[in-house]
């Protein structure tokens, strides 16, 4: 099986929804306190978690003609954007150990 542009376009566009999915939850996170209510009723951390639903809607179809071998690599370069918006939203050191 030899896996298709579209696979390779499909997962790294996962890849990088599920980058800001990591940014509204640790967002959302920061605006939690002791109360339920602020967890129910937290837009960041919803929009958190339906970047990481639309993010894996975009992996599956990605997997569904291409080699797991090929695309899970991929998947990595999330991390790398979600080290970008780390420094660029949330003002956090780029260190030679990240």
């Amino acid at each position: 099986m030899k896996t298709p542009l579209s696979s390779i376009l499909l997962v790294l566009l996962a890849a990088f929804i599920g980058s800001f999915g990591a940014v509204f939850l640790k967002s959302g996170a920061a605006r939690l306190h002791r109360q339920i209510r602020t967890l129910l009723f937290n837009w960041r951390l919803a929009a958190g978690v339906g970047f990481f639903v639309l993010s894996s809607f975009f992996f599956v179809l990605g997997l569904r003609e291409g080699e797991l071998s090929v695309l899970y690599p991929m998947v990595a370069l999330g991390y790398i954007w979600t080290l970008f918006w780390s420094r660029l939203f949330f003002g956090e050191p780029l260190t030679r150990n990240k």
